[in-house]
């Protein structure tokens, strides 16, 4: 034998040994180590005896070791045969395991839906859906990731989620299926003098104290961008745990917030908040629900975004509160 015959005879050795178990007969070992009785486990898998018998040579001969003592007409586990019954068992468990959960998630309404959206959304969005989900998918497991638009990007790419509700994320691995297009105001307590005159002022609009829940996301780049254009900048800035803490200190008059009246509704209704037009120009967002590119959407997923679309109707509205 040369040494390159030498070298591929032990290449596709090793190949070999990386090579998955046959299933099939590791159950027979599983059976025939139980039962111990080559007739027996024939009887049992409904194969012949000289069935099993190849089997276990040939399980042997992959494994490279024995793994029964025949004595007479007994049989008996080598320390090889052992450890491999120990495995065996595992292995069999969760194949039949694997089995059975997608047999579930073969029947109606079982499964489940890993979703992604914003703080935002998570408080005056989702509520409202996912209660109406349920009733049509009560044994659906839901989880729910929140984040800002750029990490919930990450999630969908990492598959960590299966859909993202989000501003538009500027990602080319990603669908987006449109909702609804909100604008943002500067939202004031209602004493600020911008309340009685209608309109801010574009010179104090830098010596304000600007309130958010989330500076490094993409709302608050969008309202630097947006000044930065009419060469302003935010220079103080105070950062908040969440959307109603934002709302109530700028009740309290320690500063002013940039958000879209659907986020604040209930405080402008009752006169606590006043919405104020940003300037001249409009600062409108994009909302909508991401998944992977390409990926077709389940009949849940489908409902889902069915339902988020009649959640979300009534934002984009011309006569939307303000």
């Amino acid at each position: 034998m040369t040494a390159f015959q030498s070298q591929t005879t032990n290449d596709e050795s090793d190949s070999f040994m990386t090579e998955p178990l046959d299933s099939r007969r590791l159950r027979a070992f599983q059976v025939l180590a139980r039962t111990g009785s080559f007739t027996q486990t024939a009887h049992e898998l409904r194969l012949t005896q000289s069935c099993i018998s190849h089997a276990m040579k040939a399980l042997e001969g992959e494994i490279g070791c024995r793994l029964l003592d025949r004595l007479g007409k007994k049989l008996a586990l080598t320390q090889a045969g052992e450890q491999l019954l120990k495995h065996t068992e595992k292995i069999l468990a969760e194949m039949q395991t694997a089995r059975e959960t997608l047999a579930q998630m073969g029947k109606w309404g079982k499964g489940r839906l890993r979703l992604g959206a914003t703080t935002t959304a998570c408080q005056l969005i989702l509520p409202s859906v996912l209660r109406e989900f349920k009733e049509s998918f009560p044994d659906y497991t839901i989880t729910l990731e929140p984040g800002e638009t750029r990490t919930l990007a990450r999630a969908l790419l990492d598959q960590r989620t299966d859909l993202s509700l989000s501003l538009a994320a500027n990602e080319a691995q990603l669908d987006f299926q449109p909702l609804f297009t909100d604008e943002l105001y500067f939202v004031v307590p209602p004493q600020h003098p911008w309340v009685s005159a209608g309109t801010a002022e574009p010179s104090q609009i830098p010596d304000q104290n600007f309130v958010t829940f989330n500076k490094h996301g993409a709302t608050f780049s969008l309202i630097e961008d947006y000044f930065r254009h009419d060469k302003l900048v935010v220079k103080q800035i105070t950062e908040v745990g969440s959307l109603e803490a934002a709302k109530e200190l700028v009740k309290l008059g320690l500063g002013l917030a940039v958000l879209a009246p659907w986020t604040v509704r209930k405080e402008t209704k009752e006169g606590s908040l006043v919405a104020v037009p940003l300037g001249r120009r409009k600062l409108e967002r994009h909302w909508g629900i991401h998944h992977r590119q390409g990926r077709q959407l389940t009949l849940a997923e489908e409902t889902f975004v069915g339902l988020c679309q009649s959640a979300t109707a009534h934002l984009s509205a011309p006569n939307e509160d303000r």
